[in-house]
C-alpha cells in the first residue's frame, strides 16, 4: 500500500471493513474435521494481567480450546499466569517447560509451534511486531489494542491487516466496547437514523491513577519500565493511545469510521509525581475537524481523586444518543428508546465469538477499525504534544519513532528518556 498517496476519502476503502461470514478456504488448521471436539491450540504473547484474563475468557469461549504455550519476558508473571488459569480449569492448560518462551524473542519461538490461535497482549509497542509475525505463520489472532505507538509502526500494521484478509485469518481487537450488547443496540440505532444525521459527537474518559509497581533491589531502569509500561511514551503512546482509546474508538465508530481532516488538542501534566509516572500526560482534550461542519471532541485523564466518567454523546439532527458507561444508554428525541435489557461480559463475548467463527469457518476481521482508531489516537497525542493543528497528510507523514522493534530490545540497553512534552516546544516530527 502506497501511504504517501493515500488520502483520507480512500483510506477505508484500501483497509476495507470488518469481513463476518467470509468462509474460511483451506487453510494450515484442521480445526473443523471433527467438528466441536477438535481442540483448539492456543499460545498466549503476554502473560500480564490483560493477558491472562484474554485467556481466561479464550478457556471459557470453547471447551476444547488448550492453553499450549505462553511467551512472556518475565518468569513471575508466566507462573502467575499459568496458576491462575488452571484454578479456571486445568484440564485445558497443556504447557510444559518446552513452551514456555522467556524473553524479547520469544513471541517467535511461540509462533513456529502449532498453536491455531494467538493472543497478542504485551505492551504495544510490541505488536506491530507479534501481529506481523503471527499473520506470516497464519495464526488467528486476538489482538489488544491500540496496535502501535507511532506513525512507521502502524503503516506495518495496515500491512498485517491487508495480508489477514488475505488470508482469511480471523483478528479479533481489543476494542471490547463494540461487544457490549447495549453499545451494539444504541449505535445501531443511530446508524439507521433514529437521531438524523450526526452533528457531532463527544466523549470523556476521566479516572484515576493505573496501578504502579515499585522499583525492586536488582530492577534494572529497563525491567522498571516495563514493569510499569502504562507511564512511558516508549511502551505505552501516552494515556490517549493507551487507555482513552476506548473513547476514541466509540467516538470513530459513531462516525462510521471515516478519517478526520484535522485534529487540534491540548493536554499536559499536573498531578503525576515525575520522578514515578515516566513521562506521559495526566490529561488531554481533543477537537476532530471532520469538515463540513462536523466535528468530535474528546476529553480524558488519569488523575486521583477527581470524578470519574466514561461516557458518549452522540447529538443528531433529531435527537441524541447518550451512552453513560456502564449503566445508561437512551436515546432522547422522536424516536426515544432506552436499554432495557441484560448487560453482557464484553470480554467473554470478544472471545465466544471469536472461537465461533472459527468453528463455522468464518472470518471475523476487526483489523481495520483497529488500526484506524490507533492512528486517530497517535494523532491526537502527536497534536496534544506540539500544540499545533495536524492534518491527515502531516500525520501520515510523521517519521517519529518511539523506541526500538522487538527484534533489537535486549536487557543492557537504554531504557526510555524521552522528555515530557512541552506543547509549543516540542516539535512535530
Amino acid at each position: 500500500m502506497n501511504f504517501e498517496n493515500l488520502n483520507r476519502r480512500s483510506f477505508l476503502k484500501k483497509t476495507n471493513t470488518m469481513v463476518l461470514g467470509t468462509a474460511l478456504a483451506a487453510s494450515s488448521f484442521d480445526l473443523y474435521a471433527n467438528g466441536a471436539s477438535k481442540k483448539i491450540k492456543v499460545g498466549l504473547v503476554g502473560c500480564g494481567g490483560r493477558g491472562t484474563g484474554a485467556a481466561s475468557q479464550a478457556l471459557r469461549a470453547d471447551p476444547n480450546v488448550i492453553i499450549t504455550a505462553v511467551a512472556d519476558v518475565f518468569q513471575d508473571q508466566v507462573d502467575l499466569c499459568l496458576d491462575s488459569l488452571k484454578q479456571i480449569s486445568k484440564d485445558q492448560v497443556a504447557v510444559d517447560d518446552k513452551h514456555i518462551f522467556l524473553g524479547f524473542l520469544g513471541f517467535q519461538e511461540l509462533m513456529k509451534t502449532d498453536v491455531d490461535v494467538v493472543l497478542l497482549c504485551s505492551p504495544p509497542n510490541f505488536r506491530p511486531d507479534h501481529l506481523e509475525e503471527a499473520v506470516k505463520r497464519g495464526k488467528h489472532i486476538f489482538c489488544e489494542k491500540p496496535v502501535a505507538v507511532d506513525i512507521p509502526n502502524l503503516k506495518r500494521v495496515f500491512e498485517s491487516v491487508k495480508i489477514a484478509k488475505a488470508k482469511n485469518l480471523c483478528l479479533v481487537s481489543g476494542f471490547c466496547f463494540r461487544y457490549a450488547t447495549p453499545n451494539r443496540e444504541i449505535f445501531q440505532r443511530v446508524k439507521q437514523g433514529d437521531i438524523g444525521q450526526i452533528q457531532s459527537v463527544s466523549t470523556f474518559r476521566f479516572g484515576g491513577e493505573l496501578s504502579h509497581r515499585e522499583r525492586q533491589a536488582g530492577w534494572s531502569d529497563l525491567e522498571y519500565q516495563l514493569r510499569n509500561w502504562f507511564y512511558f511514551q516508549r511502551y505505552s503512546g501516552d494515556l490517549i493511545v493507551e487507555q482513552a482509546i476506548h473513547s476514541v474508538d466509540m467516538m470513530s465508530w459513531a462516525l462510521g469510521d471515516v478519517v478526520p481532516k484535522s485534529v487540534v488538542a491540548t493536554g499536559g501534566r499536573q498531578s503525576r509525581e515525575m520522578d514515578k509516572f515516566g513521562n506521559v500526560f495526566d490529561h488531554m482534550s481533543i477537537e476532530f475537524d471532520y469538515g463540513d461542519g462536523l466535528k468530535a471532541f474528546h476529553s480524558c485523564r488519569q488523575q486521583n481523586g477527581t470524578t470519574s466518567r466514561n461516557t458518549v454523546d452522540i447529538i443528531g439532527k433529531n435527537g441524541r444518543a447518550n451512552l453513560n458507561i456502564p449503566s445508561n444508554f437512551e436515546i432522547y428525541g422522536d424516536k426515544a428508546w432506552k436499554f432495557a435489557g441484560r448487560n453482557n461480559n464484553m470480554y467473554q463475548t470478544q472471545h465466544d465469538e471469536l472461537f465461533q467463527a472459527i468453528r463455522n469457518k468464518q472470518v471475523i476481521n476487526d483489523g481495520p477499525h483497529l488500526a484506524n482508531s490507533t492512528l486517530l489516537a497517535i494523532w491526537s497525542r502527536a497534536a496534544a504534544y506540539t500544540g499545533q493543528a495536524i492534518t491527515y497528510d502531516q500525520i501520515m507523514q510523521s517519521t517519529e519513532v518511539l523506541g526500538p522493534n522487538s527484534l533489537d530490545y535486549a536487557w543492557e540497553m537504554e531504557a526510555d528518556k524521552l522528555p515530557v512534552a512541552q506543547p509549543g516546544k516540542t516539535p512535530f516530527v
